[in-house]
């Protein structure tokens, strides 16, 4: 009886396959490897993802041919909404969390809370090389950066939750009342601590941002989240209960 059902199940099975539908894709698809200049945005989604990854690193300029395709992921909308992706799981992942007095989430300040999108627009969004003298100068002397719209928005749900902000910054002391005025003009109000480098300060930023992080655990605080748009700001000790990764194809930060 029991190889009576067994062949019946069998057969059922084999008839609901043999009539299904797949449907198939070539094994070689256009990827962009050839000539054709229609296939530049494939190769330049490409080196997004592949930077985001943090597969390709240590790059100064991004491709001249991703220019017009990079200007379009920030200036059309998918920038937003992939910093609206990260924003929204940071808040999720802290609401899933019994809030204690002494924990923190730790945001970098270019890139993450700050928008220097108004700068790299009129620079080839990327594709001329850094030059920090005229950063300060256009950029941050100005004071005037706008905040990222979806960082912003979390930033309010995170201090309703009772969570403490940390901005961490590669800035210069000298750019900390620059630094706090256009965050308050921004829409950041509120702020346990704003942490700026020391001019006499050596390390590269994985291990000055670690340095910091690991004395803000000293002084009795919980890293739950640290969030930023560079991997560097990301990686090296102490770095909390989790790192979220915002978008920025635009340069790279040893």
């Amino acid at each position: 009886m029991k190889f009576v059902v067994f062949f019946v199940a069998t057969v059922l099975v084999a008839s609901q396959c043999h009539g299904a539908s797949f449907r198939s894709f070539p094994l070689q698809m256009p990827t962009g490897y050839g000539a054709g200049a229609s296939y530049d945005d494939v190769r330049c989604a490409s080196w997004r993802l592949a930077v985001e990854a943090q597969n390709i690193f240590g790059f100064q300029t991004i491709p001249e041919r991703c220019v017009e395709s990079t200007a379009a992921y920030i200036e059309g909308g998918q920038y937003q909404s992939d910093s609206k992706t990260v924003n929204q799981q940071v808040f999720f992942y802290a609401s899933d969390l019994k809030i204690q007095d002494n924990d923190v989430v730790i945001f970098n300040v270019d890139g993450t809370v700050l928008s220097n999108v108004p700068y790299y627009s009129q620079h080839g969004y990327g594709s001329e090389k850094f030059n920090s003298t005229r950063y300060d100068e256009e950029f941050v002397n100005k004071g005037d950066a706008p905040a990222l719209p979806e960082t912003l928005i979390n930033y309010n749900k995170l201090l309703g939750l009772g969570v403490k902000i940390v901005f961490l910054t590669g800035r210069l002391t000298d750019k900390k009342a620059v630094t706090e005025a256009n965050l308050r003009k921004a829409g950041f109000h509120t702020w346990e601590k704003l942490i700026l480098k020391e001019p006499s300060n050596n390390q590269n930023s994985v291990e000055y941002k670690s340095t910091e992080r690991g004395r803000l655990v000293q002084q009795g605080y919980r890293i739950i989240a640290n969030v930023a748009d560079q991997w560097s700001s990301l990686k090296g000790r102490n770095q909390g209960l989790r790192s979220f990764k915002l978008p920025n194809p635009m340069y790279y930060i040893q």
